[in-house]
């Protein structure tokens, strides 16, 4: 079998979808239809795609339906992201033709200053970082399923967080991802006593198969419920919350859990080739990359190159947009941010001119330092309705289970997400990469992110997706998106193989079977460092096998068909497509 080429792009290991035909497209001689045949949804869990049709079915709708998907997420995947943390929802509304970003990144604590996390010898403290009451910000996941629900569903909060409620107080089945990261982070863990009520109840960690109650968390998401934002950030949970922060040793105050609100933002827009795209503007820091990289790219037809030269100059886009990444981007209500020159066409067409086609660019040449990064243990879900709403939308803890703290009586994870501020800077964070000041820790302020929710729309297709991934996650929706320029379906796109640069380390990492061995050896020849998976005789750190979780929805307008892929690295994760009603017929 011929090995995996992610730069050819059309030779992904590929679990397809059937696509879903509507009985009734009109006629196409009058046109692309106005509205999809039916819903998709994809989602790292089949729980949680489950949800969201069910609220569709109950009359809601994508708005809804991602309340219930992002809310069942956050009880059945707590390794990865939960109430307890924040996210970035892209929407569109097919009514009105708006597009909005929906800023629930969490903020930091007036407490936590640069100094609070040093050392009495001055050294960086990196269990401080990382671990406890500390590493966590003040969560805004809860206040955007409020948002979400108040502004643009048709359900009542308590309807959408029905599944939710349901799964915490009943139990799901652990997954062996969920049981393997409890393993690695069980000394964290099992620090807290709140958090050992949860998970050692029944006196021993969680194993796979086992059903895992929660029904702290099934009230606190109840009262979320009956009561919207004072349910969590005012009133009983809210004073859990800091009480739980100050026995550990932590400092939130009252006052600024309950004065959290989530920010609607622009979202960022731009176009490549016959595609308009729309992701997610700072305080992410992928859209304004993606941005960088596609039209750097657009220079070339890469469909007409080699595979070498293909990932030479993709890799070459990937470098310059991280070094950018560093220097400017931050949050734009705290850091004047040149948004308009960094995702210009012109900027662009001035940094591919710094590209040698046949030479890799050291990456010291371009001066710099090293930039912070988000976590792999982050969520995406994509979801299409039959009014054509659209959402995309990315949530985290960062590290495996966030900071490991639950305060008692609560349910609810705490995120550690401070450690993507540059709490010191020119000190690696948790992912050996360092930021400066554009993104050093403020009363208020939301820690810079890599989550890149998006959108893409061409006159046949509109296409929606996401994934997890750290600063990874940067580059593989860039891939998805060259994926779907080059015609490839949602599945295909959700199992191409991928690979990686961020500018430093000065390193192109790659999954298995991403390069053959002629191109890994061509691209050491042009002056690039390769890490193959297990490979360290070649001057590589022998990178992850594999990485990332992507899901995206397809809607093909020409056909009048919906497809979803789920990333096939991750076998709990559901791509789902339901027919209309009138498409049924």
């Amino acid at each position: 079998m011929k090995a995996r080429r992610a730069t050819a792009l059309l030779f992904a290991l590929c679990l397809f979808i059937p696509a879903l035909h509507a009985a009734d497209a009109g006629d196409r001689s009058t046109g692309t239809p106005t509205h999809p045949p039916g819903a998709a949804i994809a989602s790292a869990h089949a729980l949680a795609t489950e949800a969201g049709f069910e609220i569709l079915h109950a009359g809601g709708n994508a708005f809804d339906a991602a309340v219930a998907v992002s809310s069942v997420l956050s009880v059945v995947e707590p390794i990865s992201s939960g109430i307890g943390g924040g996210g970035f929802f892209l929407l569109h509304d097919a009514r009105t033709g708006k597009d909005v970003f929906v800023d629930a990144r969490e903020t930091a604590p007036a407490a936590a200053t640069p100094e609070a996390y040093l050392l009495a010898n001055g050294e960086f403290n990196r269990d401080r970082a990382e671990n406890g009451p500390w590493a966590a910000g003040i969560p805004g996941l809860p206040a955007a399923l409020v948002h979400l629900a108040k502004n643009y569903g048709k359900l009542p909060l308590k309807t959408s967080l029905g599944p939710a409620i349901r799964i915490a107080r009943d139990g799901f089945p652990v997954y062996g991802r969920l049981a393997r990261g409890y393993a690695s982070r069980r000394e964290v863990m099992e620090r807290f006593p709140g958090t050992r009520a949860v998970f050692l109840a029944d006196g021993d960690p969680p194993k796979e198969g086992e059903v895992l109650k929660q029904p702290d968390l099934a009230r606190t998401l109840l009262l979320l419920a009956e009561r919207g934002h004072d349910g969590f950030y005012r009133g009983e949970i809210a004073g859990k919350l800091i009480k739980g922060v100050k026995a550990e040793g932590g400092r939130w105050t009252a006052d600024e859990l309950a004065a959290y609100q989530v920010r609607e933002r622009e979202p960022l827009k731009f176009k490549y080739r016959d595609w308009q795209i729309t992701t997610a503007p700072p305080p992410s820091s992928g859209g304004v990359a993606v941005a960088q990289m596609l039209q750097i790219l657009e220079g070339w037809d890469l469909a007409k190159l080699d595979d070498v030269h293909r990932t030479h100059l993709t890799v070459e886009a990937m470098r310059r947009a991280f070094r950018d990444r560093t220097f400017y981007l931050g949050d734009p209500d705290f850091v004047d941010i040149p948004l308009k020159t960094l995702a210009s066409r012109d900027y662009a067409a001035g940094l591919r001119a710094t590209i040698n086609p046949d030479k890799a660019t050291p990456s010291d040449l371009l001066s710099g330092k090293p930039t912070p990064l988000e976590d792999e243990e982050t969520t995406h879900f994509s979801i299409i309705d039959a009014e054509g709403n659209r959402v995309a939308a990315t949530q985290t803890v960062n590290l495996l289970f966030g900071s490991g703290l639950i305060p008692p009586g609560t349910g609810v994870l705490l995120n550690n997400e401070m450690d993507d501020f540059a709490l010191k800077p020119g000190t690696p964070n948790a992912f050996g990469v360092m930021g400066f000041e554009a993104n050093a820790p403020k009363p208020g302020k939301r820690m810079l992110s890599s989550m890149t929710p998006s959108f893409m729309e061409s006159p046949d297709r509109v296409a929606v997706l996401g994934t997890p991934g750290g600063s990874r996650i940067i580059t593989m929706v860039l891939l998805g998106m060259l994926g779907y320029d080059q015609g490839l379906g949602a599945q295909q796109v959700a199992a191409l193989p991928r690979f990686h640069h961020q500018w430093l380390p000065d390193v192109i990492s790659a999954e298995s079977g991403a390069f053959t061995p002629q191109v890994a050896e061509a691209l050491r020849a042009m002056g690039h460092q390769v890490d193959l998976p297990g490979d360290t005789a070649a001057g590589g750190r022998g990178s992850s096998h594999v990485w990332g979780n992507l899901q995206t929805v397809l809607w093909d307008r020409k056909a009048n068909t919906l497809t979803g892929g789920a990333d096939p690295r991750n076998p709990v994760g559901k791509a789902e497509v339901e027919p209309s009603e009138a498409a049924a017929r």
